[in-house]
Formats: structure tokens, C-alpha cells, sequence
């Protein structure tokens, strides 16, 4: 199968854009994760000034 050259520059666009939101957005969702799930039973709160501080 022969793709065209359009083909393949939208291939290499969508490439790039999944790559920058994955790279961008990879630690923002486990942070997010990671808050809205709390903190064990016996560990200080989750804040974001915890987060920060250590």
C-alpha cells in the first residue's frame, strides 16, 4: 500500500501533536490522579503546598 504525501504529513501531524500532549500532559495527570485519589490511611494530607515543600 502506497500512501501519498498528504497522507503522510498528516500521519507525522498527528504524531507530533500526541506526542507533545502526552510529553505536556503525562505528570499534570498523575498529579491530578493522584489528588483526587487521596492519601493512604496514616499518611499526612495531599496538598499542594506538601507537594511543593518536599
Amino acid at each position: 500500500m502506497v500512501l501519498s504525501p498528504t497522507t503522510k504529513q498528516r500521519i507525522a501531524i498527528v504524531l507530533n501533536v500526541s506526542k507533545f500532549v502526552f510529553q505536556w500532559g503525562f505528570i499534570p495527570a498523575v498529579l491530578f490522579l493522584g489528588f483526587s485519589k487521596g492519601a493512604d490511611p496514616g499518611m499526612p494530607e495531599l496538598t499542594l503546598m506538601n507537594l511543593l515543600w518536599q
